[in-house]
């Protein structure tokens, strides 16, 4: 039989205790402290680029645009559509549309 050639041993992997991966599972306190704000709105004007101002159900307007799955799926938005966004707690005036309800 030939000799077999030397093959380089090889490294332990960095992930090979079960403390280690542990480590990167954890969701600090902060990020879930930053979720977004999930409210409901009726479209009031359709605007350029996919844009809408939204009236919410306060009473308040915000702009919004649409979400990228919604882009991806091609759901239209008309004027009086009842639509679900998500707002960051940061800046109330602006928000993302992510589901038309009807």
């Amino acid at each position: 039989m030939p000799a077999k050639p030397n093959q380089p041993k090889r490294r332990p992997s960095r992930f090979s205790s079960n403390s280690n991966r542990s480590s990167f599972s954890k969701r600090s306190t902060r990020d879930e402290e930053e979720k977004a704000v999930e409210v409901d709105g009726e479209i009031s004007s359709v605007l350029a680029g996919t844009m809408f101002r939204v009236r919410l159900e306060s009473g308040h307007e915000v702009l919004a645009h649409i979400s990228g799955k919604m882009r991806k799926r091609f759901i239209r938005l008309v004027v009086g559509d009842k639509v679900k966004m998500e707002m960051s707690p940061y800046d109330l005036t602006k928000a993302r549309i992510v589901f038309r309800v009807g």
